[in-house]
């Protein structure tokens, strides 16, 4: 059991394998390679961490052994993912900095909660918690509603946001404005997969970015008269016959000191015009 919400879509999955990278080449290959992802030359890092060129030099060729806090130090000033840290520690010879903790676990009963509470508290709009590859761990009941009619096949645990929402039997067909927004979610994915290097993402970025796209629902009868501005791309989503709007907000949690909790992701969707927010508040008890 990991989070649980009212009205969650489905039982949360197993743990997943995550892309750490290799510990066998040395610290000093991996910080040269995360260095150069960030486009950051030896002297900017150095200035950002209070050393020398020459030392980031030497740690990147190997001829010096970086501290475990100089690790960290250049870690946090390459925006390196909590996951990533750890393997840089494993592969300068030391333990691991951050935990992993299974959400299941007593010490993380004040985070469960607050995101029951938060989850719970944001319906009927749509809310949901997924992890770094995707996976869906809690889901409140305007999701559920949003999923109604979607085959039991793609219901099964483990349960992944991305491939519910592009696969052709499960949302894309009801989505009014798919190119649009399948073209989002690709490349949002396409900039988690340059930042956290996980191979079960790219995994799952060539599955969903390979399915076959339905052919577009003509809805120039739901468009209102005068259509209202949208201050972000709005998510357009047939559901009983009806069009709704809504605009997707991510959150994560501030400086995280886990491995879980750094990829943990909470995604709300603000109705995006008057009509979706009548009509979801009708569909309260």
């Amino acid at each position: 059991m990991t989070i649980v919400a009212s009205g969650a879509v489905a039982p949360p999955p197993g743990p997943t394998e995550k892309g750490t990278g290799p510990t066998d080449r040395g610290v000093g290959p991996l910080l040269r390679g995360w260095r150069e992802r960030r486009r950051v030359s030896q002297l900017e890092l150095a200035l950002r961490a209070g050393s020398s060129a020459r030392h980031i030099s030497f740690v990147e060729t190997g001829r010096s052994r970086p501290s475990e806090e100089m690790v960290l130090r250049l870690a946090e000033h390459l925006e390196i993912p909590v996951r990533e840290r750890n393997a840089l520690l494993l592969a300068a010879g030391y333990a691991p900095h951050y935990p992993e903790t299974p959400l299941d676990d007593p010490a993380m009963d004040a985070l469960r909660q607050g995101v029951r509470r938060l989850l719970e508290g944001y319906e009927p709009y749509p809310a949901l918690v997924v992890d770094a590859t995707y996976d869906v761990l809690a889901a409140n009941r305007g999701i559920a509603m949003l999923l109604e009619g979607v085959p039991e096949s793609l219901l099964t645990p483990p349960l992944n946001a991305m491939r519910l929402t592009l696969h052709p039997e499960g949302l894309a067909p009801r989505i009014r404005n798919l190119g649009e927004w399948r073209g989002h979610l690709l490349a949002q994915m396409e900039r988690q997969i340059a930042l956290h290097r996980s191979a079960p993402l790219r995994t799952l970025y060539e599955e969903v970015a390979a399915y076959p796209v339905p052919d577009p629902v003509p809805d120039a009868a739901d468009e209102p008269a005068e259509p209202a501005p949208h201050f972000a791309l709005p998510l357009r989503i047939e559901h009983d016959g009806r069009v709704l709007s809504f605009v997707s907000s991510i959150s994560t949690f501030n400086t995280p000191m886990d491995v879980t909790v750094a990829e943990l992701a909470i995604e709300t969707f603000l109705p995006a015009d008057p009509a979706t927010v009548k009509y979801l508040q009708s569909l309260q008890p």
